[in-house]
């Protein structure tokens, strides 16, 4: 009886990204639509998470004792989070 791990059925090498290069190749406009679109939604992310601290300022000398504004501050921390997490990559080439 051997106490080694069995292989796993599936190695890493077997598995290839959604978007692998042979169904990029496939239709180069699509591909250059997407890249488009990406570099456009890091482009406005990133300007958006560098924004919104801005709104949070007014927010926040107003004070959060109203529900309505603690609310409002809340979904745009998280609107800024979520911009962040997007925009993280833009103009990193």
């Amino acid at each position: 009886m051997s106490n080694s791990p069995s292989p796993s059925p599936l190695s890493n090498d077997s598995l290839s990204p959604a978007g692998s290069e042979s169904n990029q190749n496939s239709d180069p406009a699509r591909s250059r639509f997407i890249h488009s679109l990406k570099g456009s939604t890091q482009f406005l992310s990133f300007w958006v998470a560098v924004a919104l601290p801005f709104v949070h300022l007014p927010l926040l000398t107003q004070g959060l004792g109203n529900p309505r504004i603690t609310l409002v501050f809340l979904a745009l921390l998280g609107l800024n989070v979520l911009a962040l997490y997007i925009g993280r990559d833009y103009n990193q080439s």
